[in-house]
């Protein structure tokens, strides 16, 4: 029932937010209410306030008591849902599949899967020695088992 209550309360603050997506709800046995959200253009403090407040000022403490902490996904959290590979095009990511990790810029994503491209040394086809050759990878979301924005200063 409190849990029911809680995520229809996100839900309609999300659907009045648009720009905002739910990255991850919890909520303990304690009701310790953790939700993390993430935006199309980032996640400001306000945009925590605002689903923080759509959700605490429409809960009653004297029915039921509860702690409630409300954050963006981190800078350095993994990828887990197609809006964000979407936002983060241009980028470059560290994706972690079944069979191996590519360091890539992240070209293209839709709801099915995501674009890589790199560049990688290889051996010449004839003689000695190696060429950088283009690479480019369609991985649907399926294979993907982590996928991080690499932070580069």
């Amino acid at each position: 029932m409190f849990r029911t209550t809680v995520e229809n309360l996100l839900e309609s603050a999300l659907q009045e937010r648009n720009d905002l997506f739910l990255i991850s709800l919890t909520i303990s046995g304690e009701n310790a209410i953790k939700v993390i959200v993430d935006g199309d253009e980032g996640v400001s403090v306000e945009d925590c306030m605002f689903i923080s407040r759509a959700i605490e000022h429409n809960l009653d403490r004297e029915e039921q008591d509860f702690s409630l902490e409300v954050m963006s996904a981190g800078a350095a959290s993994p990828l887990t849902n197609s809006r964000q590979y979407a936002k983060n095009i241009g980028r470059t990511l560290e994706v972690k599949t079944k069979t191996e990790t590519i360091e890539a810029v992240l070209v293209d994503a839709n709801e099915e899967d995501i674009v890589l491209e790199w560049k990688a040394r290889e051996p010449k086809p004839v003689g000695k020695g190696k060429v950088t050759v283009q690479k480019k990878a369609n991985i649907p979301y399926s294979d993907i088992v982590e996928a991080k924005v690499m932070i580069k200063f």
